[in-house]
């Protein structure tokens, strides 16, 4: 669910989360436009699950807020939340499920775990790579990928079983009758 909310972020490692929102959204015919939580959300089934697809509208540093302000709505415990963002120390298209884990120097995750108070959450990470050496993190992940980091990145979800609705098979998820 992941977040840097103007057109000029769109397609930036950053949004990484965003990009498999969105292969999960066309697979699954999942519409993701209502304005709610101070994000963008769609309603659908994906693997017989209801599911709440959630793209926060806030700066990715402060996307706990929107996340938080779904689960209040949808009462939805932090481990029925599974968040998807980028990861720096992942190659570009691989991806890594965990059941919880810590922010690992996201500052996006540091503000999700602050805001549900909790640390114990599923997440999928998505590989970007590694930022070059002497490049400044905000401007590599703030900046786009390469034809060939974007292929990589297209076959994992490809790749994927139901392009991530298998990690979904694995944890039940919370929602709200659609």
């Amino acid at each position: 669910m992941y977040i840097n909310p103007s057109k000029q972020y769109e397609g930036t490692r950053h949004n990484a989360g965003f990009m498999t929102l969105d292969v999960l959204a066309d697979r699954y015919n999942i519409d993701i436009s209502e304005k709610k939580h101070k994000a963008l959300c769609g309603k659908g089934v994906i693997e017989g699950n209801k599911v709440v697809l959630l793209k926060p509208q806030t700066f990715m540093n402060l996307s706990g807020e929107s996340v938080r302000a779904a689960a209040d709505f949808y009462k939805v415990a932090p481990e029925e939340i599974i968040v998807i963002y980028d990861d720096i120390s992942l190659e570009p298209g691989q991806l890594r499920v965990r059941k919880k884990g810590s922010a690992g120097g996201h500052n996006g995750m540091k503000n999700i775990i602050a805001h549900l108070g909790t640390q114990d959450f599923p997440r999928i990470r998505v590989g970007v790579g590694e930022k070059p050496a002497g490049m400044d993190l905000a401007d590599y992940v703030l900046g786009r990928f390469s034809k060939g980091e974007r292929e990589l990145l297209e076959e994992a979800f490809k790749g994927s079983p139901g392009g991530g609705g298998d990690s979904l098979r694995r944890h039940r998820v919370g929602h709200e009758p659609v």
